[in-house]
């Protein structure tokens, strides 16, 4: 059974495509059919710019514990490292990404 709940939200990043290093800002996160993973459901994330079409997308198809690890992961990495770091994360006006 398929929930249909998608959550969107806004991101700032750079994520490889088959045309190379493109900007994203956009990603959906959802439990669904997946295309390619070997399972019945999968936890699917698609990362996306809506205003450069389809062939600007990474998407990601994984199992349950395998989604979770990665946001433990994502939370652990950041819960680690320094503010003063993590507050030099923003884009810096003229870098390509």
């Amino acid at each position: 059974m398929c929930t249909y709940q998608t959550t969107i939200v806004d991101i700032d990043a750079s994520g490889k495509t088959a045309s190379g290093w493109q900007r994203l800002n956009r990603a959906s996160v959802y439990v669904d059919h997946p295309v390619h993973f070997a399972s019945n459901h999968a936890v699917m994330i698609d990362v996306i710019n809506p205003l450069e079409g389809a062939q600007v997308r990474v998407a990601l198809e994984m199992d349950a514990e395998s989604a979770r690890a990665l946001a433990e992961a994502i939370l652990t990495a950041l819960r680690e490292t320094p503010e003063a770091i993590l507050g030099d994360t923003k884009r810096v006006i003229g870098l390509s990404g």
